[in-house]
């Protein structure tokens, strides 16, 4: 019997509570209850200094990147600052060029979705720029995303989910993500196109 594909949950801010590490974790629950092995990184908890190729590598950033290019499969989730991911996603993405050298490299042949929170409602910008990355990191961008916008009326104060239709939704990012990973395994592609999910976005009212 063939083992379950890993989803890799990768993100979340360095507050607390945050957010953004409440709305992976849903969606990795998603992924879960669609028959995937899954983990969860945290970003607050990596550590990670800033970027810069004539770094030594520290230990979390390699085990970032072990763990990463083990996944089948990711979810990435950033809060929305000044139209884009924050800082300390974009770092901990910079490190996966530790990736380069790896067979085949970076994130080739990973589905990865993508999801967000944002105090208003433009929570997208954050999503395009994660698209870039994904293209950049010859991954391949699951077109289900989740815009989560004026997140002070989706979550509570102590950052817990308090929206039924969110976490629905969330739950449905994680099990594409999950069904995506399933046909590149068997397939060694993805045409995204079962359940008429093609191109959809959720979240944005």
């Amino acid at each position: 019997m063939a083992h379950p594909v890993l989803v890799v949950g990768m993100g979340g801010s360095l507050r607390t509570p945050s957010t953004s590490l409440t709305a992976l974790r849903v969606a990795v629950e998603g992924a879960a209850a669609a028959g995937a092995d899954t983990d969860v990184i945290a970003l607050s908890r990596l550590d990670l200094p800033l970027y810069t190729a004539e770094h030594g590598v520290p230990p979390a950033a390699r085990f970032l990147a072990d763990l990463v290019y083990g996944a089948d499969a990711l979810l990435w989730s950033s809060p929305t600052y000044h139209g884009s991911v924050s800082g300390a996603f974009k770092n901990a993405v910079d490190w996966l060029a530790l990736l380069a050298d790896r067979d085949p490299p970076y994130l080739s042949n990973k589905p990865v979705g993508m999801l967000t929170t944002a105090g208003g409602v433009q929570g997208l910008q954050a999503i395009n720029s994660m698209d870039f990355i994904v293209r950049a990191l010859r991954g391949w961008s699951v077109p289900l995303v989740m815009a989560v916008p004026r997140s002070t009326r989706v979550f509570d104060a102590d950052g817990n989910l308090k929206d039924r239709v969110v976490a629905e939704q969330l739950h449905g990012l994680g099990a594409e993500v999950t069904r995506a990973a399933l046909q590149f395994r068997a397939e060694g592609t993805c045409d995204y196109a079962e359940g008429g999910l093609r191109g959809s976005v959720l979240g944005e009212t």
